[in-house]
């Protein structure tokens, strides 16, 4: 590994997810009995990229990597189901994905409203209301700290052509390393810092704060209002 590593202990971090991934399953309204419910959930099963993945694995993913009987499982294994198909992320790849979060809400904030603004960019229309919830997690042991690292390294590019390709190749190191994840100096937010777990046992303590909604009215710039405490 060439970049430090570091033992860290972070109580609370934020982590923004947009509500609807939080609703009751939709084919729960069209069930009347738990008998019902059994046999869609059997169907739901069979196409839910989080529940195959879990139960089965991915392309970078082993199903034993995946975590039971902790609160709030579901979103954690979800964070590594989930991914862009053709793309990358920053820290990882098609095939595996990864629990981004922030220091603060506000550094979330900014990163989530970045990345909802390309999406909405390629489109060519600046119309959406999105409503997301804080995610609360906290971490312990080691991980890659990129913190003042200099000369700033290639995977914290704003670019992502090349700052993801390289996020990646160093995100495989750490994962081969045993690290928990990486540390990382928010590129969206100045003074602001982000982690990225690359393991689902690294994700701990768990529980839901606030929900955020974030309106673009046709401008590129949103309105940021907070819903509930």
């Amino acid at each position: 590994m060439d970049f430090p590593v570091n033992r860290i202990a972070e109580p609370r971090t934020v982590r923004l997810v947009a509500t609807a991934r939080l609703r009751d399953p939709v084919l729960q309204k069209l069930v009347d009995d738990e008998l019902q419910m059994a046999d869609l959930a059997e169907i739901e099963g069979a196409t839910s990229g989080r529940l195959t993945a879990a139960s089965r694995g991915a392309d970078d993913i082993d199903a034993r990597e995946f975590v039971a009987g902790v609160p709030h499982a579901a979103f954690i294994n979800a964070a590594f189901s989930y991914w862009r198909p053709r793309e990358l992320n920053r820290f990882n790849g098609p095939g595996r994905g990864g629990w981004y979060a922030a220091l603060t809400v506000e550094t979330a904030l900014v990163e989530v409203i970045f990345h909802m603004t390309r999406e909405l960019e390629r489109v060519g229309e600046f119309t959406a209301t999105v409503d997301y919830a804080e995610i609360f997690a906290s971490f312990a042991g080691e991980f890659v700290d990129l913190r003042g690292v200099s000369p700033v390294p290639d995977c914290l590019h704003p670019e992502p052509d090349v700052g993801y390709p390289a996020g990646n190749a160093i995100a495989d190191s750490a994962r081969t390393a045993g690290l928990n994840g990486i540390v990382y100096p928010s590129i969206r937010h100045c003074a602001g810092t982000c982690l990225v777990a690359l393991r689902p046992q690294a994700v701990q303590s768990v529980a839901q704060g606030a929900i955020f909604r974030i309106t673009w009215t046709g401008m590129r710039e949103p309105e940021v209002s907070q819903v509930t405490a």
